[in-house]
């Protein structure tokens, strides 16, 4: 019997009951049959893989790969994650750089293919190195099948102080996240923006996300949340917002259908 994280409620308030149980919930998580499974089968033999080649033919091995950047969606597009690895990213042209989901470039840089005559798959610490992150986000997947805005609040808790600890220049770093389709999405979401958002030019995109985030946090630097309580603030606004939006967006479908029925009981008395 597979495990299913306990999300009582939605919204911030569920939020924090998933943040209380979390070590609980995810030892349980890990516990399961299948995911020790993969996890023996990775550390046997993921040592053995020398190449993008033998990487993408092995399912069961790519799955875990793939899965530890949340990749997992690629599972079908072999070429094309094959051509990512063997490129590496040492040369600014190589194909994970050019990418705007910088998840491709972390996970070519991981597993070193197209870098190094030997790959870091044959490091001792290298199975621990994916595991670790691929546990976490298969717990995340398990999460979003229930609330996927839970989903997004967990990446936000690990994938935001990363991007904030990152060597690059400031705005760098809001290009970055631009190509994080599942921070952009929070932001974008805490701070009330519309769908049409993505569709004007991207330095218009990054410059009102700068003024949103000082205007709410003080600061336009993403370095600021290397600090845990306004990535807690941050995540709070989006649970909150998105909370009233899915309700609003309900009312008004109550308020249809509440319409409706006048309609047709006001009909129903007109042929009587």
């Amino acid at each position: 019997m597979s495990f299913s994280p306990v999300l009582p409620v939605a919204g911030y308030a569920g939020w924090s009951f998933l943040k209380r149980t979390m070590d609980k919930q995810m030892t349980a998580f890990n516990a399961q049959p299948s995911v020790k499974r993969d996890e023996a089968y990775f550390r046997e033999k993921i040592g053995s893989i020398k190449t993008a080649e033998q990487l993408v033919k092995d399912p069961r091995l790519l799955r875990v790969a793939l899965g530890a950047f949340g990749l997992e969606g690629d599972m079908p597009n072999k070429f094309f994650i094959r051509k990512i690895l063997e490129g590496g990213t040492l040369q600014p042209d190589a194909l994970a750089n050019k990418l705007s989901n910088k998840q491709y470039q972390k996970f070519a840089e991981a597993f070193g293919f197209g870098n190094f005559d030997t790959p870091n798959t044959v490091l001792s610490d290298f199975a621990d190195k994916i595991l670790t992150p691929y546990k976490a986000q298969q717990f995340a997947v398990a999460v979003g099948t229930q609330n996927d805005d839970m989903r997004l609040a967990l990446n936000v808790e690990t994938a935001l102080p990363e991007l904030g600890k990152s060597t690059g220049s400031s705005l760098t770093q809001w290009y970055t996240l631009l190509g994080n389709p599942p921070l952009r999405k929070v932001f974008e979401k805490a701070f009330g923006l519309p769908l049409s958002f993505g569709a004007i030019d991207l330095d218009r995109q990054v410059e009102t996300l700068q003024s949103r985030t000082k205007a709410m946090f003080g600061s336009s630097d993403l370095a600021q949340f290397k600090d845990p309580e306004k990535v807690d603030k941050l995540v709070r606004q989006f649970l909150v917002r998105s909370e009233l939006d899915e309700n609003a967006s309900s009312l008004g479908a109550g308020q249809v259908a509440l319409t409706l029925l006048q309609q047709s009981a006001s009909r129903f008395r007109l042929t009587r």
